[in-house]
């Protein structure tokens, strides 16, 4: 596994080198007889601003052009009077915090963009307002965007101008070979989104609040390559945290991402459509998915992630609407996921097609989780949803060394596959989870899902039936 990961940085090197750049302490088990029942059923992009903007983004490529080598991040030059640093106090930002600063933040980088390994500033000691804003491309190759200070958006959907996008905030666009770095924070202002009448969320103690309309995600790369995102403090985000779309090539690293457990659709990292990804070293604790991997993601690493309070680390929702869904070759390893809703996820709509294949789950820590391990596909967002023939097919997925303790409220290991399309080759290792607190309620659960165990599962996986699916050769039918 150190390998992909050398590989990446290799990668990183090459491209740009000229630019400087468990033990758990055991309990009581007891299980109740596997109950043989098929689950319930269990009943995308977002819009660019008309201006500067197309009204609508242009459709993302399937299979970008550009080799997908992400760069180095580019050292700042040290003298602060360097011709390659943009400062955007220099440009008339006045960093109070209410003073609107979005016009010297584009001319800043109108300036940046002409000139290779520049550095968009926004220095220490300021707090900068600025509006929707799409930072576009193409740039001379190595620019940087460095926040030391504070970056935020209007303070709640009152203050947000009614000519902007309430889609998203900041977006990248048609960019290769940037860096997103900083030793500052990226403050969402998102309370006042959260609580908007539109779609019901868990309040604390059993309740219901209500929940986000259109709101804003806070930073957006779309249609980029060869990114590099490190460093920065980004919180209390309206929507998602960080979105990646069509992008290919991309180093995420030593991120601190949070908002409060409660926040609805608060996903810390959101791709799709996106190639060549690496996600390290970050903390991430927020309302929903900590890790979301979206359909037609590929070759994606990541390691060294603290996940929680969150929803786990998502590989969906796929197939909605009966869509294809393409995910393959994702890693996640030294992990630790705490206080969340699910830990390591795969989910996916009834009637879609596609596949999810080749997908590796390895030295995971758990601690207080729900649905630790779960493939789920009839997720759903209402009781309304109908069990469809077709779906979307998983298989090749592997747990190893994955332990700790989890929330008695669920079964820690649920495979609820389709009926007709049988998720296969699963693989369990090592896989020990033991009660947070209390005693086991509910054995693993298991629909129609084949698979190995290479060690005794703790707690015992029973409901994993040996050798192929009878509809294995009719499943290769949606491979993509």
């Amino acid at each position: 596994m150190e390998l992909t990961r050398g590989l990446l940085i290799i990668w990183i090197a090459v491209t740009l080198l000229s630019q400087n750049s468990s033990n758990v302490e055991g309990r009581n088990h007891f299980h109740k007889k596997q109950k043989n029942k098929r689950p319930p059923p269990k009943v995308p992009s977002p819009q660019a601003p008309v201006s500067p903007s197309p009204a609508e983004p242009p459709p993302v490529p399937s299979d970008p052009n550009n080799p997908p080598y992400p760069p180095p991040a580019p050292s700042v030059p040290s003298d602060p009077g360097s011709n390659c640093i943009f400062d955007v106090t220099a440009y008339g930002a006045v960093g109070d915090g209410s003073t609107d600063d979005t016009e010297a933040f584009r001319e800043a980088w109108k300036a940046a963009c002409q000139v290779e390994s520049a550095v968009v500033l926004a220095p220490a000691d300021y707090t900068f307002m600025i509006t929707s804003t799409i930072f576009s491309g193409p740039c001379k190759p190595g620019l940087v965007f460095q926040v030391d200070g504070v970056l935020m958006p209007p303070n709640g959907p009152d203050c947000w101008p009614k000519s902007d996008s309430n889609k998203q905030w900041l977006v990248f666009y048609r960019l290769d070979e940037m860096t997103f770095t900083g030793s500052g924070t990226i403050e969402g202002n998102g309370e006042q989104w959260w609580e908007l009448p539109c779609k019901p969320h868990r309040g604390p103690n059993g309740s219901t609040l209500p929940g986000p309309c259109d709101s804003p995600a806070l930073i957006r790369f779309f249609l980029s390559n060869n990114l590099v995102v490190r460093q920065l403090k980004i919180q209390n985000s309206p929507q998602f945290h960080m979105k990646f779309d069509g992008c290919e090539g991309v180093l995420i690293e030593k991120l601190s991402i949070s908002s409060p457990k409660l926040s609805p659709n608060t996903d810390g990292i959101h791709i799709e459509n996106t190639k060549y990804v690496g996600i390290y070293d970050s903390v991430i604790g927020n309302g929903d998915d900590c890790i979301s991997i979206g359909p037609g993601c590929s070759n994606v690493d990541i390691e060294g992630v603290t996940c929680g309070p969150s929803h786990g680390i998502s590989i969906g929702s796929l197939g909605v609407h009966n869509s294809q869904a393409c995910v393959s070759n994702i890693t996640v390893r030294n992990a630790m996921i705490r206080d969340s809703d699910n830990g390591l996820r795969i989910k996916t709509w009834q009637g879609g097609t596609g596949s999810v294949t080749g997908i590796s789950f390895e030295n995971i820590e758990m601690e207080n989780v729900r649905n630790c391990v779960i493939i789920d596909q009839y997720y759903c967002l209402t009781k309304a949803c109908r069990n469809q023939t077709s779906a979307v097919y998983v298989t090749d997925v592997s747990y190893r060394n994955i332990k700790g303790t989890y929330d008695v409220r669920s079964p820690p290991i649920h495979f609820a596959c389709s009926d007709t399309v049988a998720c296969t080759n699963i693989t369990m290792s090592e896989v020990e989870l033991l009660p947070h607190e209390g005693e086991l309620v509910d054995d693993p659960f298991c629909w129609n899902a084949y698979g190995t165990q290479e060690t005794l599962t703790i707690p015992p996986i029973d409901c994993l039936q040996d050798g192929e699916a009878q509809s294995t050769a009719e499943s290769s039918a949606y491979g993509c």
